[in-house]
């Protein structure tokens, strides 16, 4: 019995090195400079690539935090503090108290700033037609429920 759990466990972790390394593939892709400029362009949209990736996560998120914000794109609080006021002056995002907590000033999103995510979301829907256009529409949908799936088990596992 322990042969065949070895023979379990080794192909699991060989698995695992390949998630991994195909985590790490799609990260980089992702946080690639010249990704965000080409979304910021495809978008027809005048944003500063720092900025992009905020806009968006407080559009998905908000009312989020800047502490949260931080942690999430791996910035410092301080750094991400004066882009989101940079955000704020661009009419895109305002912050105001949190109901839950008073000391967060917590981020939304503007009218304006969701008609700039609004093309955002165009500009990414016509590239992930691009990526998957070859692909079966189940695959697609099996992608995305495992994905989802694996994004949440990975919130809920402590290190």
């Amino acid at each position: 019995m322990t042969s065949i759990n070895n023979v379990h466990n080794t192909h699991i972790n060989t698995m695992l090195r390949d998630l991994h390394g195909s985590l790490i593939d799609i990260v980089s892709v992702m946080n690639r400079p010249q990704r965000d400029e080409a979304m910021v362009r495809a978008a027809g949209i005048s944003l500063d690539r720092a900025l992009f990736p905020l806009l968006v996560m407080v559009e998905r998120l908000g009312p989020v935090g800047v502490v949260d914000l931080a942690d999430r794109v791996g910035r410092d609080y301080t750094t991400v503090s004066r882009q989101v006021a940079r955000l704020e002056s661009l009419d895109l995002v305002e912050r105001s108290s949190s109901a839950a907590d008073r000391r967060v000033r917590a981020a939304v999103i503007t009218a304006a700033g969701k008609a700039m995510t609004d093309k955002i979301d165009a500009a990414r829907e016509k590239m992930g037609r691009a990526i998957f256009a070859t692909w079966d529409e189940q695959d697609v949908a099996d992608l995305v429920r495992l994905i989802r799936r694996f994004a949440d088990a990975a919130q809920e596992v402590e290190i």
